[in-house]
């Protein structure tokens, strides 16, 4: 009788010690890996296009995902999609910078690389060094040499300052602009309530070819002053709708809070010249290890906290489904402990260590300093010039005065907004590893106490 006892303890212990080591070793399969992908990034989902039915079939097949992994509708959602209204101006007159007497206009010396869709007016400013920082405090403002500094810095600085129209004189750099928005200007969509993403509108943005802004410096200085306005000629708007898709796994503790795992679902769409921007690492990765973390963490034992997983639309014209999101959020914003973004994970950055991935703003807030602390293979952002803690979904719950902080692989990757981000470009083994190790951080997050904080002068504001 002994003997038997014995065996069935022994019996007992061997289950109970397999059954533990079951939990703790869910493993990310390469192949689901590669399945999301090649939906995600296929040619039938034409780019996933910002608010364009593409965006929907995408987010559609997310929200699935989730169903399947066993998440529940989010608190007062009815299913798993999440729609608004996104309104985008559409210039279908021709342009024209008027400076003093002098009248450039669209395709005679001006090109106009950005609009929000209205006339702009003011009297011209002047940089006083090639520092973005050091821009006027002007409505509009000249910049004759970019110096060091590439395009988007300025064009992040002068919005910084509330600059209305920045006009720099014909470059590289801002024919690359062009041609990233498809050899047409770029305008800036709304959500339908007039409310823009990332935390407010971006200024118009227009280049001078050398005679043309030499001219426009001669009148300067002979007049010492010079107003300017610019005219976008006439303007129609065009609707559409973008899709967030969101699941819920119900925690243990209500009082405990909400994770937020995000990532954006929509890309670049189809190029005039036909030419499919896939967005197989700009961020079909990302919210593929939203999808597998969820996966995760569904198949396990119930966590403390509750968490949300979403993919949002629109992230690529000023990250419009995350503000949406934060304007209607389906749990009170106080309830949500910390937001984590996955954005383009699918390749290993040559400037850090072996999968190691970099966390945006790491320095801001406590956060990323604790989940490595716990093992998670998250380190600084080695690319603080390009300031990506603003670049992602993850600004617009900062916003809110969320900890949010997103974590990507490569983020200078050369396939970045470029043909050639697809999935051939891909390291599917590295993105598998690494979306395997954004669980532990996860697992931490929701059966924890911990509550991260911003630290001094880590909170972003509104401009």
């Amino acid at each position: 009788m002994l003997k038997h006892r014995l065996v069935l303890a022994a019996s007992l212990l061997v289950f109970a010690s397999t059954s533990a080591m079951a939990e703790k070793a869910w493993t990310v399969k390469p192949e689901w890996v590669a399945a999301h992908e090649a939906f995600l990034a296929s040619d039938a989902l034409r780019g996933r296009k910002s608010a364009s039915p593409d965006e929907a079939i995408a987010a559609a097949y997310v929200a699935a995902q989730f169903q399947s992994y066993g998440l529940k509708p989010a608190p007062g959602m009815d299913g798993y999609l999440q729609t608004a209204g996104v309104v985008t101006p559409k210039l279908t007159g021709h342009a024209a910078l008027k400076a003093g007497t002098l009248n450039v206009a669209e395709g005679e010396g001006l090109t106009l690389l950005y609009a929000n869709g209205k006339p702009v007016s003011g009297i011209l400013g002047f940089p006083v060094s090639d520092d973005p920082a050091k821009l006027p405090a002007a409505d509009i403002v000249l910049v004759s040499d970019l110096g060091k500094t590439p395009l988007a810095g300025w064009w992040r600085a002068a919005r910084a300052k509330g600059i209305k129209l920045l006009v720099v004189r014909e470059s590289d750099d801002s024919r690359a602009l062009l041609k990233r928005f498809g050899g047409q200007t770029g305008t800036a969509p709304q959500l339908d309530s007039g409310q823009n993403g990332m935390g407010g509108a971006r200024p118009d943005l227009a280049s001078l070819s050398d005679k043309a802004f030499n001219d426009v410096i001669a009148g300067f200085g002979v007049l010492g002053t010079l107003p300017a306005s610019l005219d976008l000629g006439d303007a129609t708007l065009e609707r559409s709708v973008t899709t967030n898709a969101i699941g819920y796994l119900q925690g243990s503790d209500p009082s405990a809070g909400v994770i937020l795992v995000t990532a954006h679902l929509d890309h670049l769409g189809v190029q005039p010249d036909g030419t499919i921007m896939h967005g197989a690492n700009d961020d079909a990765s990302g919210t593929v290890a939203v999808l597998e973390v969820a996966h995760a963490l569904a198949a396990g034992k119930q966590p403390k906290r509750s968490l949300l997983f979403v993919a949002y639309g629109s992230e690529e014209i000023g990250g419009l489904g995350s503000t949406y999101f934060g304007e209607h959020p389906p749990v009170p914003l106080d309830r949500i402990v910390a937001n984590l973004e996955f954005e383009m994970i699918g390749a290993q950055d040559p400037k850090m260590a072996k999968g190691e991935l970099m966390m945006t703003g790491f320095e801001r807030s406590n956060l990323g300093e604790t989940l490595k602390a716990k093992g998670a293979k998250v380190t600084s952002d080695p690319y603080p010039d390009q300031h990506f803690f603003e670049r992602s979904d993850n600004y617009s719950l900062a916003l809110k005065g969320i900890v949010a902080h997103t974590i990507s692989g490569w983020a200078v990757t050369p396939t970045y907004h470029d043909k050639t981000d697809d999935i051939a470009h891909l390291d599917l083994p590295f993105m598998t590893q690494a979306i395997q190790s954004l669980i532990v951080p996860v697992e931490y997050l929701v059966n924890s106490d911990f509550k991260p904080e911003w630290k001094p002068g880590g909170k972003p504001e509104a401009k």
